[in-house]
């Protein structure tokens, strides 16, 4: 059974962290809001930009948004969930590189991992 608060039918809203992009961040993995399809940083990034975009909104379910990964995550019960296809594309694209992006990840990034 697919958890509440998916919304198959929107697309994600970019290839990269909105807040990142806006702030001129970077990020380490990404992750896609399954409600509204808003893309943000994951918990290891620097500034987690998707548990704060769920934490504003209520909008509890993320997809991952790394190519080769389809799982849903419930950030309330901390635990998977399972979803239904979502709009494309599921992923950002291959040659965008983990982290990211390109010229904007700083040369010590594993130290400033979470």
């Amino acid at each position: 059974m697919t958890a509440p608060g998916i919304d198959p039918s929107v697309p994600p809203s970019g290839p990269g962290c909105v807040g990142c992009d806006a702030a001129g961040g970077w990020w380490f993995h990404l992750r896609r809001c399954a409600a509204c399809g808003h893309v943000g940083c994951c918990d290891s990034s620097p500034s987690r930009h998707a548990r704060g975009h769920a934490a504003e909104t209520g909008h509890p379910v993320i997809r991952s948004f790394e190519p080769g990964e389809d799982w849903f995550w419930d950030f309330p019960s901390d635990q998977p969930v399972h979803g239904a296809e979502l709009a494309p594309p599921q992923h950002h694209p291959v040659d965008q590189p983990a982290p990211g992006p390109r010229g904007r990840v700083p040369a010590d990034w594993q130290s400033r991992l979470h």
